[in-house]
């Protein structure tokens, strides 16, 4: 097994660990939502400190359910995650183009 291929199983062991950690130690098993987002668990901390409190805005849009609004968060990360590997792709492939440049330089006779 390569280093690189070692690195790649140790990097999926430790996300996967993060993704079910969680869900065996029970974390979260006194709560009515034990995965809420972060919004939702801000939204009740300000509602406990302050009960008048109200909202500066509202959304643009508020989806008509909590499953559209889950399909619409995975679309925006699924488009950045596209845009970050394109990015990093075209870097790639200039760095190696120019390093197939070069070395087809070095290697042509001076006299061609």
């Amino acid at each position: 097994m390569t280093r690189n291929a070692k690195i790649n199983a140790l990097l999926l062991l430790a996300v996967a660990a993060l993704a079910v950690l969680p869900l065996v130690l029970g974390l979260g098993d006194h709560k009515e939502e034990p995965f809420a987002g972060a919004d939702a668990e801000a939204e009740t901390a300000i509602t406990e400190i302050e009960p008048d409190y109200e909202p500066w805005f509202s959304p643009l849009y508020e989806p008509p359910s909590g499953e559209i609004e889950s399909a619409l968060f995975a679309v925006q990360a699924a488009l950045g995650a596209g845009v970050l590997a394109y990015y990093f792709g075209v870097r790639r492939g200039r760095r190696q183009g120019e390093e197939r440049a070069a070395t087809a330089l070095r290697d042509t006779p001076a006299g061609d």
